[in-house]
């Protein structure tokens, strides 16, 4: 049987808070689905710095006439297998910075490809309401969420500066939700290639 190639997943990381925690969250995850073979491109809201939405990649008819950054992450979005999303939760609900870098692409670019869900915070909930939310957004733009949710309490406890894991919880968490994503995601792919996609 002929080798399986990765999968292709964007990570996304849409905290920009001062003193996030999410940047240990997102280098775990990161080193987790390298560590487990997958094909990896994150994506920092904060490093990438995209202003307020005014105008996302699919209103210029000619996408020549987008910024060249945009057209790069639209066709690095529309290229992935799968996307997990970590999310931090403020004010008890999903980042500004995270929903304001997914609306800058088409529903079509995430669409017939599954999403991870890992939620965080400082506190004793885990960023699991932010979670709920974040589930009906992917569910609109066609990447629905895998059944299973990350949530990691106390986050500054459970991972060091560098993501590297403090407790055994972390290592668990994160192979039962990638064991699903990678499922559905195999699924999807062999289905988008044999049959295509409707119209």
């Amino acid at each position: 049987m002929a080798a399986t190639k990765p999968l292709k997943i964007v990570l996304f990381l849409g905290t920009v808070r001062e003193n996030r925690l999410g940047l240990r969250v997102a280098k775990f995850m990161q080193n987790y689905l390298v560590k487990t073979g997958h094909d990896v491109d994150f994506m920092d809201a904060q490093e990438l710095d995209l202003p307020l939405l005014k105008k996302p990649l699919h209103f210029y008819r000619d996408q020549s006439e987008a910024p060249p950054l945009l057209v790069d992450l639209g066709q690095r979005v529309k290229t992935a297998d799968g996307y997990v999303m970590v999310s931090g939760e403020y004010n008890h609900s999903i980042p500004p910075a995270l929903s304001n870098l997914l609306d800058y692409f088409p529903g079509s670019s995430f669409s017939y490809k599954p999403s991870a869900i890992v939620c965080y915070s400082p506190g004793q909930y885990g960023g699991m309401r932010a979670a709920i939310q974040l589930r009906a957004l992917l569910g609109e733009i066609g990447c629905l969420s895998v059944s299973n949710i990350f949530g990691i309490p106390q986050a500054n406890k459970s991972l060091d500066e560098e993501g590297n894991p403090q407790n055994d919880h972390m290592e668990s968490g994160a192979k039962r939700l990638i064991t699903q994503l990678d499922w559905h995601a195999h699924a999807m792919r062999n289905h988008r290639e044999s049959v295509g996609i409707p119209k």
